[in-house]
């Protein structure tokens, strides 16, 4: 097997054709994954996707990611759950039909009072009503994934990894020739190519069903105690679409967004690192073109957001970053797979829902290529 791309989803996918017995030769443009796949929040998140397709995706790869953790512990993979933050009796009632809703048992939902959110994470001293309780969602370290599964990879003796080398042409079945001039051959190709639309892919497919987005993220210095869960407030009900409904209306009626939040797709998302520090975000942005710079409005936003929750001043931001990622235009497409050439498939457009489902997906593109 060729793949193409070394991000979460290709490295999924090359996951998935060594464990299934095939050899694999991964090539990757950069000289590690630098795009969506190391720029996230490492979220594994069932709560908020939506009920069909997206939803059980979801749930599978929540299962995968963990079966891999249990071979390859330097992941990170910790089944924290996580906490979407409640302040008004308008988000309350958004968080009490999703509980009510008939997917709540599969993702784990639980609506708790102030002093059991406490318990569950003690870091939110913030004044809060309570919290919508997901269980089933859990986190990993994105800055290491891949680089991690690459080397589980490497031990098993059937997978060569190729860095700094662009894919230009497919010459012919199961083949594709990189920018050293170098050909290579296999029985199938996958094109992982990530928010990379233009060049081969633009060629290959040039009305592709896909847009970019683009996000700004911070993380901060160690926070100094254990924020036991992942936290959201009440803005990923916007933009989640778990939560659509009355009760969703209803507080776009009585709490209109800020205007901030508003003006950047905001909501607030944050996760503690291994060694402590936050990550916080974050933005979407989907006017082509993309501003060169990272506002400043949004991460005082952020700021001020996760303060009022923790009850307390961030530790001081140590980093900021913006990113692109590559999402279906079509919202019911969990990911856009289709062929491109004889033997040769495109897997691209996942969106924000990358980390999470790309063992899923990949899984499904095993199966229906016949791995």
């Amino acid at each position: 097997m060729i793949i193409v791309g070394a991000g979460v989803l290709g490295t999924m996918h090359a996951w998935q054709a060594v464990s299934r017995g095939h050899e694999v030769v991964h090539i990757e443009r950069e000289a590690a994954a630098r795009g969506a796949s190391v720029r996230n929040f490492g979220l594994v998140w069932v709560s908020g996707r939506s009920s069909g397709p997206e939803l059980e995706a979801a749930l599978r790869a929540r299962e995968l990611w963990e079966g891999i953790a249990e071979r390859v512990p330097a992941l990170g993979f910790r089944p924290s759950g996580s906490l979407t933050a409640l302040t008004t009796e308008a988000e309350l009632a958004v968080a009490e039909a999703a509980v009510r809703g008939p997917d709540a048992g599969s993702r784990d939902l639980h609506l708790l009072g102030p002093e059991r959110v406490r318990e569950v994470n003690p870091a939110l001293r913030g004044d809060l009503l309570g919290a919508l309780w997901c269980r089933r969602d859990a986190q990993v370290e994105p800055r290491v994934a891949q680089n991690v599964l690459q080397a589980e990879l490497a031990r098993s003796g059937r997978y060569t990894l190729l860095t700094g080398r662009e894919v230009r042409e497919l010459p012919g079945p199961g083949a594709v020739r990189d920018d050293h001039g170098e050909t290579h051959r296999g029985d199938q190709v996958v094109l992982c190519t990530g928010a990379w639309l233009g060049g081969l892919v633009r060629e290959l497919v040039p009305d592709l069903p896909v847009r970019r987005v683009r996000l700004q993220m911070m993380q901060t210095a160690p926070l100094g105690e254990t924020l036991s869960t992942s936290v959201a407030d009440a803005d990923s009900f916007r933009y989640y679409p778990a939560y659509r409904g009355p009760e969703l209306d209803a507080l776009d009626s009585v709490q209109p967004q800020p205007s901030t939040a508003r003006e950047h797709g905001m909501q607030l998302l944050m996760v503690q690192r291994a060694d402590g520090s936050l990550t916080i975000g974050d933005t979407h942005e989907y006017e082509h073109p993309f501003s060169f710079d990272t506002a400043e409005a949004p991460y005082e936003h952020l700021a001020g957001v996760a303060e009022r929750l923790l009850g307390r001043p961030l530790p001081p931001v140590r980093r900021r970053w913006a990113g692109v990622y590559a999402q279906c235009t079509d919202a019911s497409e969990v990911v856009h797979r289709a062929p491109v050439a004889d033997s040769a498939w495109l897997v691209t457009g996942p969106g924000g829902r990358g980390m999470t489902c790309s063992p899923a997906i990949a899984e499904t593109t095993a199966d229906e290529l016949d791995w």
